[in-house]
């Protein structure tokens, strides 16, 4: 009997958003997938060829990556962080509308160009050396993986680089908005080696990709 595939989903808000376009093109989750308190590690969909996993969305790539999932849903910040060459991502699905940017307290000088050296908290520490490298700026990074807008507040250091979506959290922590890295959105990602080997990986990439081009919904998405 041949394996089902496996499709890497994202914990959170993300997730929320991926599920109506999933069962839109025959795939839903048994009814447990949503039991966040469930000890199942694997779960059954509607379709016999596909199960699922529920995994944190910076782990997402990395199953994908290695092979463990053949299919994934995963931020396109993710996929500049680690830059996986063992990754496709040929469809983005117009969801997770966020941008990441460098945030610092407000008051504080925002040309960074006047600049030699930089300390900054983030958990995108690659991405985030690049950005500035490509500035000629020499960045310390501090890798922290939450609470991101404490670390100006206590003096860990002067600026984050952090998603940002409505920017209400940073001016709540006395934070600004200075520079926008990239825009992003969450992608559907599949292993470069079983796209090449899995029909049934191309099928359900061809289903993905025929429904966002051609629904007016993800459009309304994208421009919102």
């Amino acid at each position: 009997m041949i394996a089902p595939i496996t499709l890497a989903l994202p914990k959170g808000r993300i997730l929320k958003e991926a599920l109506p376009l999933l069962a839109r093109i025959g795939i839903v989750p048994e009814a447990d997938f949503s039991d966040e308190n469930s000890r199942k590690l694997t779960f059954a969909t509607s379709r016999a060829d596909v199960r699922v996993i529920r995994v944190r969305s910076f782990d997402v790539a990395t199953f994908v990556a290695f092979g463990a999932a053949g299919l994934g849903i995963a931020g396109n910040d993710v996929l500049m962080e680690y830059d996986f060459s063992e990754i496709y991502a040929p469809v983005d699905l117009g969801i997770g509308h966020c941008r990441l940017s460098v945030a610092q307290p407000v008051g504080l000088d925002p040309d960074l160009t006047r600049l030699s050296h930089v300390r900054v908290a983030s958990k995108y520490p690659n991405l985030t050396r690049r950005h500035f490298a490509a500035r000629g700026l020499q960045a310390e990074v501090i890798k922290l993986n939450g609470a991101m807008e404490l670390a100006p507040l206590v003096g860990l250091c002067s600026r984050i680089v952090d998603l940002v979506s409505t920017g209400k959290t940073l001016a709540e922590n006395g934070l600004a908005e200075v520079e926008v890295i990239a825009p992003i959105t969450s992608r559907l990602i599949a292993n470069r080696a079983a796209f090449k080997t899995d029909p049934r990986i191309v099928g359900v990439i061809d289903a993905m990709r025929s429904l966002v081009e051609n629904d007016p919904r993800t459009d309304d998405a994208a421009a919102a």
